[in-house]
């Protein structure tokens, strides 16, 4: 390898050295063959392969997506003030104001089947000075025997104010006394009683009283 051939001169060329090439071609083969000896077949077979280059591209790792978010409601816009219009008017001009007549009133409707007022009724009179009823006899076997009491009398008055029905409602405890006072009322006049205006018949109590000092 240290060993170089002769130069040639030539003509208006410089000088190269011969088989320089050739040389370097030599060692290589003989470096190929001096491993071909010491290593194995098998590592010198891997090694003889040819290399294999596969390019891997890396794609930059994209952003997860993110999760959809259900829509906020909306809020409900208030509504927009009412526009006041420009009048038209001009603000001198006389402005006049029409008050609507009062609705008429109600009128109160009748019930339908209203119960009557009531009318009040008079009770019948026996005391009235001019009717001028006579009292009572005072039995003389009473006076003798010191008999007195009262008695109390139910009557029924007619409308035309006579005693039609006396019943003895509370005795005085003697009987001539009893019968004494039935007698004289049955024959008396009475005020009859009224309905509003009109006469009517009526029950009235009438009480009778004997004693001896009167």
């Amino acid at each position: 390898m240290g060993l170089f051939f002769p130069r040639i001169p030539g003509i208006g060329q410089p000088e190269r050295p011969l088989f320089s090439f050739t040389g370097a071609a030599m060692a290589h083969v003989g470096l190929i063959a001096l491993v071909a000896v010491v290593a194995p077949p098998d590592a010198l077979k891997k090694a003889l392969d040819p290399m294999t280059v596969r390019l891997v591209e890396i794609l930059p790792e994209l952003p997860k997506p993110k999760s959809a978010e259900p829509p906020k409601p909306k809020k409900a816009l208030p509504p927009p003030p009412p526009q006041l219009l420009a009048s038209t008017t001009p603000s001198n001009a006389p402005v006049t104001f029409t008050v609507p007549p009062p609705p008429p009133a109600p009128v109160a409707a009748a019930p339908i089947n209203a119960a009557p007022a009531p009318v009040a009724i008079t009770a019948a009179r026996f005391d009235a000075d001019y009717l001028d009823n006579p009292k009572p006899v005072y039995p003389h076997a009473s006076r003798r025997l010191g008999e007195q009491g009262k008695v109390l009398l139910r009557v029924y008055v007619s409308a035309a104010g006579l005693a039609e029905k006396v019943e003895i409602k509370l005795g005085s405890g003697f009987a001539r006394l009893d019968q004494a006072a039935h007698d004289a009322v049955s024959r008396w006049h009475f005020v009859p009683a009224r309905r509003g205006e009109q006469t009517i018949a009526t029950w009235v109590q009438v009480p009778i009283t004997f004693q001896l000092d009167s």
